[in-house]
């Protein structure tokens, strides 16, 4: 069954390692036997191997780009896809599983875009860490007293009995 593919305007596509520039018009392409072929939007540079997600896609995209570096790369990235297995969420893991069957088979594409979803939870998860390290950076307002009037007052009012008491439980669920 030939593959149809609109390109864009100066849209690139990858066929069987091929970096192909799209003229300024839009155009049909048909490929009509078996070949590697990715779209530009999905193709990550260099610098997504910073995270583990990441790497991996690099990785898959490697072996569908360079067929020559296939036997040398696979090991790498079922290595890589075993890690991300073990510490992804259960919602991501059946990407990482689908992507690790697809490139059991050979299949880089559908591996790549199995790992699309797993991408982008990693940049949310990123995007959040990064947030909270952002917010435990910065001193609250209510973190604590901040003159020595604020300390007097402080020390001079009674402690709610319900909050220490849930504080104290928090305590002991962490230390137990």
């Amino acid at each position: 069954m030939p593959l149809k593919l609109t390109l864009k305007a100066n849209e690139r596509i990858v066929v069987n390692g091929c970096v192909i520039r799209n003229s300024n018009r839009r155009h049909v392409l048909t490929i009509e036997s078996q070949a590697d072929v990715v779209r530009g939007p999905d193709l990550l540079d260099d610098s997504a191997t910073a995270t583990p997600v990441g790497r991996a896609y690099f990785l898959v995209q490697t072996a569908l780009t360079h067929p020559d570096t296939r036997e040398k790369v696979v090991p790498m990235i079922q290595a890589d896809l075993a890690t991300l297995i073990t510490v992804m969420g259960s919602a991501t893991q059946s990407h990482v599983f689908q992507a690790a069957n697809y490139v059991s088979i050979g299949d880089f594409y559908k591996a790549l875009r199995s790992l699309k979803p797993v991408l982008k939870r990693e940049a949310e998860l990123l995007a959040f860490a990064q947030g909270r390290a952002a917010e435990l950076a910065q001193p609250s307002a209510d973190t604590g007293p901040n003159t020595e009037t604020d300390r007097e007052t402080d020390t001079e009012a009674d402690p709610d009995p319900d909050i220490e008491a849930g504080a104290g439980k928090a305590r002991n669920e962490v230390a137990g």
